[in-house]
């Protein structure tokens, strides 16, 4: 364990403090149990709003003392997770660290902060870090898989713009990575407006009449889709929670590459307007927006943020307009006694 990690757990354990009574019930033998009205979904909700983050010290930690018992999934906040006694399903921490000495029947998933397995902790499932690090003591049990990716930002910004290796963002390597991904971006656009074109063109509308409540649905469902490749690879078993994996990344990689060739159309038709005053064929506005975004690309900081905020419009206007088939995502069948 490094020094880091024992000056942060050791702080916060300093500051630890049992749950708050008004959210506690007594069970036999007086042991405290967290309220049973936290269920998966409630979780799912928490962890969606967890991703903003708070003040580190702002709350002390959330702990279940030594011969408590917690019935219901817990989730940390914002806080710290301290499991002395047992917990019997699943728990999270976001935003914090995770210190595990008792029983954890589920099991433990962290975003932004450590996970500590003191002995002779025993998780039953899985453990899963992202943004942080695992440090097991001899003589603790995990009794799933064991996944952590300390360098969560810096893979989610790889993922997003493309291989940066680690050079600085004036490198010629990095240069031709951006310049290739451009050229790769072209023949896709070539291909989509090709394929589908008025369906890409009533994307693009969606782009140019609503960007502000597009980018809000991209935000959030970039987000959704995110959290959900994480829960499926944490809580899934292999045989099931590759292929699904593998569904939702594909899902989520045609949403951007249907969305920003919409967000390539709708901002060169825009300044065809304004700068050469004549509206543009669907192809030449599509390239001549690609190669101002391509261009604003090789911009350090300015060009992450420019792609980052066109890929969620774009991603919010492809899922809006059903990838411009402007139709419901759930259509329900008739009902046949209104027949």
């Amino acid at each position: 364990m490094t020094t880091r990690a024992r000056r942060s757990i050791g702080r916060r354990r300093a500051a630890a403090s049992a749950v708050p009574a008004a959210c506690l019930r007594r069970g036999p033998g007086g042991a405290a149990l967290p309220l049973a009205g936290l269920r998966a979904a409630a979780t799912w909700a928490v962890l969606t709003l967890g991703a903003i983050p708070s003040p580190a010290g702002a709350q002390e930690a959330l702990r279940i003392a030594e011969g408590s018992v917690a019935r219901s999934q817990v989730v940390a906040l914002g806080r710290d997770l301290v499991v002395e006694g047992e917990a019997s399903m699943d728990v999270a921490a976001v935003n914090g660290d995770a210190r595990i000495h008792g029983r954890v029947g589920g099991s433990v998933i962290v975003l932004g902060g450590d996970v500590l397995l003191e002995a002779p902790a025993r998780v039953e499932g899985d453990v899963f870090v992202l943004g942080g690090e695992l440090h097991a003591a001899p003589g603790t049990t995990i009794g799933g898989r064991s996944v952590a990716y300390p360098s969560v930002g810096e893979a989610w910004l790889t993922l997003l713009e493309g291989p940066s290796l680690g050079l600085p963002a004036s490198s010629p390597v990095v240069l031709a990575a951006k310049l290739a991904l451009v050229a790769a971006w072209l023949a896709l656009t070539l291909a989509l407006l090709a394929s589908g074109g008025e369906q890409v063109l009533a994307t693009s509308r969606s782009v140019r009449d609503e960007p502000g409540r597009a980018f809000v649905t991209g935000l959030t469902g970039i987000l959704a889709i995110f959290l959900t490749a994480l829960l499926v690879s944490a809580l899934s078993a292999a045989v099931v929670g590759l292929p699904l994996l593998a569904l939702v990344g594909f899902f989520a990689l045609l949403l951007k590459l249907w969305g920003m060739v919409a967000v390539f159309h709708a901002l060169g038709e825009a300044l065809g307007r304004r700068l050469l005053r004549r509206r543009l064929l669907p192809l030449n506005a599509a390239s001549l927006g690609l190669l101002v975004l391509g261009a604003v690309k090789l911009l350090p900081w300015i060009g992450t943020f420019a792609w980052w905020t066109a890929t969620f419009v774009g991603v919010g206007a492809a899922l809006l307009t059903k990838f411009g088939r402007r139709e419901p995502w759930l259509l329900l069948a008739p009902d046949a006694s209104s027949a």
